[in-house]
């Protein structure tokens, strides 16, 4: 059983700053790419950003220069520093984790921006 666990989101205000966390626990086999995605209702997920164990990035359009994700390999996490948030960065994010087995997906975080 394995086990996506996020932390961090919560009320920003335009122009702010978050930092979301997310640790992988339990029956992985040899973790390769862990990412963010992001949904809004009525909404197709999307991507946010996500590395492979070889440290390649790839980030969505929508937040390429003010987001950073970054991955300890050895505590199994991953991090989304959030910059310059926007109110259309409002959504639950979700954290996304794949292994040789397959996808494993957090419960997510809600993110809110907003006056």
């Amino acid at each position: 059983q394995v086990q996506v666990v996020e932390s961090g989101g919560g009320l920003v205000q335009p122009g702010g700053s978050l930092r979301l966390s997310c640790v992988v626990s339990g029956s992985i086999l040899s973790l390769n790419v862990l990412g963010w995605w992001r949904q809004t209702p009525g909404k197709q997920r999307e991507l946010v950003a996500d590395i492979t164990s070889n440290g390649e990035i790839t980030y969505g359009d929508s937040v390429k220069g003010r987001f950073s994700i970054s991955r300890d390999n050895a505590k199994e996490a991953v991090y989304l520093r959030m910059n310059g948030l926007k109110p259309e960065d409002t959504a639950v994010y979700y954290c996304k984790a794949l292994d040789v087995f397959g996808a494993y997906w957090g419960q997510g975080t809600q993110v809110t921006v907003s006056s």
